[in-house]
């Protein structure tokens, strides 16, 4: 059997608005109900760290089909404003119709590391997971930060090291039984596991004009059915996440394969309806100056 995978990654940089513009941003629309219930623990330490006060502007960095911005509008209330972007037109279509009218909330298709936001008229940016992907981080956090009032906030979450990360890596090990391995991408690369260094997430935003900068470890189960049971679970490992990458264009029969090993394994982690599994993050603030 092959040894447990301690990097995750692909086989070049993506094209980051191709990927989410494409096959991805299908998949996550088409599963967001099971994905907002699965980084609900997320969101909510998020937004507990945020601190959102009423009649806040709000900046929410990839936004996807809108969990976060429909939270964070109802925090700001009708005095506040929410701004959501992501580079996803299909997530983003997705998070309009969830928005509805009444909301003090709008969404913008483009991309945060060079969007041309209002200048210093912000009093908060947040990202569940959405600023990992940035090819210049500096320069993107240095656009970010401009947007900020003086002494505005940032408060995102990123992931930890695969290690560390049972809700990736589980399905993942399986897969790797019948087809090769991810190739390995260098740490620094663009992807989930981007800022898995607490070092180098400090330099980056300190390089970007941040101040204050604290990364705390974040650590919850993460349940990757949803609630609706195992055979969801197994849908989920085939269609997100670094499996679905390691099988895609494999022969059917041994996709197959993969997916009853991947179902087996997740079946000894099953609880009722659920399929809990330990994840590990950051829970990063920094503030403007």
């Amino acid at each position: 059997m092959t040894a447990s995978p301690t990097t995750v990654a692909a086989p070049e940089r993506i094209d980051q608005q191709a990927y989410w513009n494409g096959t991805a941003g299908h998949k996550w629309t088409d599963l967001q109900d099971t994905l907002d219930t699965t980084f609900a623990p997320v969101l909510r330490a998020l937004l507990t760290r945020a601190a959102v006060r009423s009649g806040e502007r709000v900046i929410d960095i990839g936004c996807g089909c809108g969990a976060s911005s429909l939270e964070l509008a109802r925090l700001v209330g009708a005095s506040g404003e929410v701004l959501g972007v992501d580079i996803s037109a299909e997530m983003l279509e997705r998070a309009r119709q969830r928005a509805g009218a009444t909301l003090p909330l709008r969404y913008e298709l483009g991309d945060a590391a060079t969007f041309a936001f209002p200048r210093g008229t912000t009093d908060l940016l947040f990202s569940r997971f959405g600023v990992m992907f940035f090819a210049e981080p500096v320069a993107a956090f240095r656009n970010l930060a401009a947007a900020l009032k003086p002494g505005g906030r940032l408060t995102f979450a990123c992931w930890r090291t695969p290690r560390e990360n049972p809700f990736f890596i589980t399905a993942l090990q399986e897969a790797i039984r019948f087809v090769p391995r991810l190739p390995e991408t260098p740490p620094d690369e663009p992807g989930p596991f981007a800022f898995a260094s607490p070092d180098r997430v400090r330099r980056i935003l300190g390089d970007a004009g941040f101040s204050s900068i604290a990364v705390d470890p974040f650590d919850c189960d993460l349940d990757l059915a949803g609630g609706c049971g195992l055979s969801h679970a197994r849908t989920m490992a085939l269609s997100v996440g670094p499996a679905s990458r390691a099988l895609d264009g494999h022969p059917a029969e041994t996709v197959e394969a993969a997916a009853a090993a991947i179902e087996a394994r997740l079946q000894q982690h099953l609880r009722g309806d659920s399929v809990p599994l330990a994840g590990a993050m950051w829970i990063v603030t920094a503030t403007k100056g």
